[in-house]
C-alpha cells in the first residue's frame, strides 16, 4: 500500500494542473440502482481522464531528477497526459499506442506535441518498446500504472472523494492495470478502512478477476473490449499485490452492459463518457453490487471517446 503522506504530496505536486472534479448525482440512477450514487466525473478533467494525475507527479519528479526526454505505453489516456505535462515542462515525450488506437486520443497526443509510434495491440508489446526507446536515448520511461508516483497520483481520486463526500459508504472503480484502483485503495482503506472499495473489468479483459481468483499475476491472451483502456494483459507488480489484500470485490460486465451504461449518462445526465469509464455505471445499473440502499460513488475514469464511434454506443 502507498503510504498516505506520499499521496498528500501527490495532491500538492499536482495541484496547479489537476482539476478537483466534481461529484455528479442523478435520480434516475438512484432509482435503477437501489443506491445512492454519485458519479466522481474525472471525464472532466484535465486531458480528460484521471491519469493525469499520475502523470503529473511522475513526471515532475523525473524532471527534477533530471530527465531530458521522456517515453510512455499507452492505450491513449496515459499517453495524452505524459505528453501534456512533458510539453507543460518543455520536455520531448514519445508515447508508443497500439495499431488500433482511439483515433481521438492519437490526435490529442500530437496536439501536446508527443511524437506517436506504433507497437502491436497490447501493454505486453507496447511497454518494452517504450523502454527500449528511453534506454537508447537515455531518456526515462513513464509507467501506465505500475509505480509508487504514478499509484500515489491516482490515489488523490480518492482523497477528494473522502473529502467531498465523507459518509461514503462504497466506491467503484474502472480496473485495467490496477493503477487507479490501488491508488484509491491506499488513499481511502488509510483514511476510513470501513469504506468498500469495489473493481469492475469487462467480461473479455478479465485478467485481474483471474489474478485474484489464482491468488498470483495471471495473464491473459490479447483480448478485444470496446473498452480499450482496461484492455491490458495481467495486473502490474507494484498494483496487484495491493488489490489483493485490500480489495473488498470485482465484478465482470458484458459489452452490452457497458454500451448501455454509456447511452444511459449520455441521455439522462447529458456527459460524454468513454466506455472504459462506463464499467463502473454498468456494474451499478445491472446491480452486481451486493449493496442496497447506500452511499455510493462511481469513479467515472475519463470521457476521451471518439466522436466517430459514437454512433455505435448509442444503437
Amino acid at each position: 500500500m502507498i503510504p498516505l503522506t506520499d499521496i498528500k504530496k501527490a495532491s500538492e505536486a499536482i495541484k496547479d494542473i489537476a482539476h478537483r472534479t466534481p461529484l455528479l448525482t442523478s435520480e434516475q440512477l438512484n432509482e435503477r440502482s437501489g443506491n445512492r450514487v454519485s458519479l466522481k466525473s474525472e471525464h472532466l478533467q484535465k486531458t480528460g481522464a484521471f491519469k493525469i494525475r499520475g502523470a503529473t507527479n511522475k513526471v515532475k519528479q523525473a524532471v527534477l531528477d533530471g530527465a531530458k526526454y521522456i517515453t510512455a505505453a499507452s492505450s491513449g489516456n496515459h499517453g495524452q497526459a505524459v505528453a501534456y505535462i512533458a510539453n507543460q515542462l518543455n520536455v520531448p515525450a514519445t508515447i508508443v499506442v497500439p495499431e488500433d488506437a482511439n483515433p481521438a486520443k492519437l490526435d490529442a497526443i500530437e496536439a501536446y506535441n508527443g511524437k506517436i509510434v506504433k507497437c502491436g495491440t497490447t501493454s505486453a508489446e507496447r511497454i518494452p518498446k517504450a523502454i527500449a526507446l528511453a534506454e537508447e536515448a537515455g531518456g526515462t520511461y513513464i509507467p501506465p500504472y505500475d509505480d509508487s508516483y504514478i499509484i500515489a497520483g491516482q490515489g488523490t481520486v480518492g482523497l477528494e472523494i473522502i473529502e467531498q463526500l465523507p459518509d461514503v459508504d462504497v466506491i467503484i472503480v474502472p480496473v485495467g492495470g490496477g493503477g487507479l484502483i490501488s491508488g484509491i485503495l491506499s488513499a481511502v482503506k488509510q483514511l476510513n478502512p470501513k469504506v468498500k472499495v469495489i473493481g469492475v473489468e469487462p467480461e473479455t479483459a478479465n485478467d485481474t478477476y483471474l489474478s485474484l481468483q489464482n491468488k498470483q499475476i495471471t495473464a491473459i491472451p490479447p483480448t478485444l473490449t470496446i473498452a480499450d483502456g482496461l484492455r491490458t494483459s495481467q495486473p502490474g507488480d507494484v498494483t496487484f499485490p495491493i488489490l489483493l489484500k485490500h480489495l473488498d470485490d470485482l465484478v465482470l460486465v458484458s459489452e452490452e452492459e457497458i454500451k448501455a451504461a454509456c447511452r444511459f449518462v449520455m441521455e439522462r445526465m447529458k456527459q460524454v463518457i468513454e466506455p472504459s469509464s462506463a464499467v463502473s455505471i454498468a456494474a451499478v445499473l445491472s446491480r452486481k453490487l451486493a449493496v442496497q440502499n447506500k452511499k455510493v460513488v462511481a469513479v467515472v475514469s475519463g470521457g476521451n471517446v471518439d466522436l466517430k464511434a459514437l454512433q455505435d454506443l448509442i444503437q
